[in-house]
């Protein structure tokens, strides 16, 4: 859902198909490690948000922590998983980690160029959670 949406909305402000596929693909992996590593928010959820802004997006997942922070593997070429951050900061123009007293945030900003006029005429997606 969270990467349909996200893709909806740089659709509609006119990003490039492009950037809209490494978008979704960087939440997906964001979100994946959440799911796999984390624990949940209070009330046994995750959050994704996303905002537009002057030819970038940022994404952002948060949970509510894990024992170890999130770190790229730089996995082997035979290892089954462990690419997840790897793809992410090489997507992103950069990328990090926030904690707070509710969890833990991983987001990243990667360019949004536009590709074709915004479909209702606006340049600008609000923030979404």
């Amino acid at each position: 859902m969270a990467r349909e949406r996200l893709a909806a909305d740089l659709l509609a402000a006119g990003i490039f198909d492009g950037a809209i596929g490494d978008a979704v693909l960087v939440v997906s992996e964001l979100l994946s490690n959440a799911i796999r590593h984390a624990r949940p928010l209070p009330g046994s959820s995750l959050q994704v948000a996303w905002a537009v802004d002057d030819g970038a997006v940022e994404v952002a997942v948060s949970d509510g922590g894990a024992p170890t922070r999130p770190m790229p593997a730089h996995a082997t070429t035979s290892a089954l998983g462990g690419r997840g951050l790897d793809i992410v900061e090489f997507l992103a123009r950069a990328w990090g980690v926030r904690t707070d007293d509710a969890g833990l945030t991983v987001w990243a900003v990667l360019a949004a160029p536009a590709g074709r006029r915004p479909a209702d005429g606006g340049a600008e997606v609000p923030v979404h959670t």
